[in-house]
């Protein structure tokens, strides 16, 4: 394993450890810190961004990661390339009962793994399975699912008649609003909390919980119940 994968993998794993909104949770840091026109850090701006988000890694490693992801070797990071570097590390497995795991949250709950029955492969360290083109696509057909207005992002708009928000215990008992209800669910996926999800949103967060899941068949397999696809 080359030296700069190695780095992508040391971070990754670091990522997971915090959850499935670790990679989500470090992308809108780092957004935050990103030019918004060119979406790019230069290295000093990004060594000093996952220091900040509490991501310890020794400078050459920083410098390793960078030198992967400088896309056109001009001293800035792509962002989408680092993203999508970060997604796509490979790791060891082992397998645990399915009771362990859950798909994600989705506008009929928590879908658990466990309705597929057995043991599922899970990657070790957090070091997980590649993103395959059979998971963004079912990945982004739930976003399309969500996305009733087809442009691109998911508010509160949109989940009127997908998520039965007057169903919420919350709701019931009138400590909140539909509107607060919906919230609460993007809240799941939006990062800079501005109450738009974008696909990109959507796709960090799941990109954490499909490092724990081995098998594409699996994964899309309880996306698709899990958003009645």
């Amino acid at each position: 394993m080359e030296a700069g994968t190695r780095a992508i993998v040391k971070l990754r794993t670091k990522c997971l450890e915090r959850g499935a909104a670790g990679i989500k949770g470090l992308a809108r840091h780092l957004r935050i810190l990103a030019n918004e026109k060119s979406q790019s850090l230069d290295l000093e701006e990004f060594l000093k961004g996952l220091q900040d988000a509490g991501f310890s890694l020794e400078r050459e490693e920083v410098e390793q990661i960078f030198g992967l992801c400088d896309k056109g070797q001009n001293g800035t990071l792509d962002f989408t390339k680092f993203l999508e570097a970060l997604r796509a590390d490979s790791g060891t497995c082992t397998l645990r009962p399915w009771r362990t795991l859950h798909i994600g949250v989705t506008p009929f709950g928590w879908k658990m793994a466990g309705s597929f029955g057995g043991l599922l492969a899970v990657w070790n360290k957090g070091e997980g399975p590649p993103m395959s083109e059979a998971r963004k696509e079912v990945i982004s057909e739930a976003f399309q699912k969500l996305d009733k207005t087809g442009d691109g992002l998911v508010t509160t708009e949109d989940l009127q008649g997908v998520y039965q928000g007057q169903a919420h215990p919350k709701f019931k008992s009138g400590e909140w609003t539909e509107e607060q209800v919906f919230r609460s669910f993007l809240d799941n996926f939006d990062s800079d909390k501005d109450g738009k999800v974008t696909a990109e949103e959507f796709l960090n967060y799941y990109s954490g919980i499909s490092a724990s899941i081995e098998s594409d068949e699996y994964f899309v397999e309880m996306l698709k119940a899990a958003w009645k696809l």
